[in-house]
């Protein structure tokens, strides 16, 4: 059986569609930065992502493209690049964060690099991706060699590029949403109370990467916030605390396949359920069921993200609820564009999304439950399946 992958003729689409971009605002250098923590533009256009370092990438008008490695991550840039008629170099700036100096033959440094595009390009405009975690020394350098060019902002150009998926992104997505419920399907019953919430990670991380992940999704590892005070802390780290009987145990977890990532939540419960979790439980996943069933072309994000909200007014519990998200998904398990009842966002044919419902503060403990979704014609069509086959079995609603 054949398994999804993007090939390299779409990665290719996608750079000419960034210069198209770069000619209509009049952008005369595009330089893309990508780290652990989001390695998605680089990635979007190359399929690499760096081991233990940075990457980068400059695009210029005339399609010329140049992929930039640190030296440790070198050999497997080589290997993972896709972007066939573009070129790699090696430069220490995006190298090992503890500035490790490598003998490495032809290393450049961004200067040098930048004053030989100078010469041959008249650059008045810079474009640059990655503005959260751009880094000084590149932004510094930039401003050195082009001190009377203007550097505009193009994260949100590349977002408007990502948050439509092609066919074969949604292949990825469905593969990556698969693992991620089979993932659930595995290891929920085999936990069991004594265990520490970092076991349970444990068997998380082992199944996906058994079902064919590339790793969990990059923004964190799996959670398990076990108890009314583990449970409150939305996002967390895992700890030694032994999970009981009868408590909620907040589970987040998700897989990456691909560079495209699937993520389920879920509130998990051993032995005997008390009433006041099961009511919590059925009226957060009956009002996802609600405002979900609203997510179809043209809908607008108000709507849905109202539905929500009045489901949970109706039945007592909007006080425990900080928001109720909805935000696309793909290369980060949370992209851009957020869909807020503010900015009434339109749903469009073909994006992938998630939809949460957070329940924090009761005194019992917080839980979230959610998933993702790809929008079809008919309306969203949720890829992620333990939370619809398994949450009503098992808390009996």
């Amino acid at each position: 059986m054949m398994l999804p992958k993007i090939t390299g003729t779409e990665f290719t689409k996608r750079r000419d569609r960034l210069v198209e971009r770069m000619h209509e605002r009049a952008i005369d250098m595009a330089v893309l930065f990508s780290n652990l923590l989001d390695p998605s533009a680089v990635r979007y256009f190359s399929d690499f992502s760096a081991v233990n370092e940075s990457a980068a990438m400059v695009i210029l008008p005339d399609k010329k493209t140049t992929l930039c490695s640190g030296q440790a991550s070198y050999d497997y840039a080589l290997v993972k690049n896709r972007l066939s008629e573009s070129e790699i170099k090696v430069f220490p700036e995006i190298g090992e964060v503890s500035g490790f100096e490598y003998d490495f033959a032809g290393q450049l440094n961004f200067k040098t690099f930048f004053k030989d595009i100078q010469t041959g390009y008249n650059v008045k405009r810079i474009g640059i991706a990655g503005r959260l975690t751009f880094p000084a020394i590149i932004f510094n350098a930039l401003k050195e060699i082009f001190p009377q060019a203007e550097i505009v902002d193009i994260d949100g150009d590349i977002y408007a590029f990502r948050m439509i998926k092609s066919e074969e992104e949604i292949a990825c997505m469905d593969k990556s949403a698969q693992i991620i419920s089979d993932v659930f399907f595995e290891c929920m019953p085999q936990t069991k109370a004594g265990m520490t919430e970092l076991e349970i990670q444990a068997l998380l991380e082992a199944s996906m990467l058994t079902k064919g992940a590339e790793s969990y999704v990059q923004a964190f590892a799996p959670m398990v916030a076990s108890g009314p005070e583990n449970s409150y802390i939305s996002m967390c780290r895992n700890t030694l605390r032994h999970i009981q009987e009868s408590e909620i145990i907040s589970i987040a977890a998700g897989s990456c396949y691909e560079g495209y990532n699937g993520i389920i939540c879920t509130p998990h419960i051993l032995g005997k359920i008390p009433k006041v979790i099961r009511d919590a439980v059925m009226c957060a996943f009956d009002a996802l069921e609600a405002a979900s069933a609203k997510m179809k072309p043209g809908a607008g994000a108000a709507d849905i993200l109202n539905t929500y909200t009045a489901y949970l007014e109706k039945y007592g519990y909007i006080e425990f609820c900080p928001y109720g998200s909805l935000h696309s998904t793909g290369l980060l398990e949370c992209e851009a564009p957020v869909f807020s009842v503010e900015n009434n966002r339109e749903i469009r044919e073909n994006m992938t999304m998630c939809i949460d419902a957070y329940f924090k503060g009761m005194t019992w403990g917080s839980f979230r439950i959610e998933d993702c979704y790809v929008i079809e014609k008919s309306g969203a069509r949720q890829m992620t399946s333990y939370n619809k086959k398994v949450l009503p079995k098992v808390f009996g609603f």
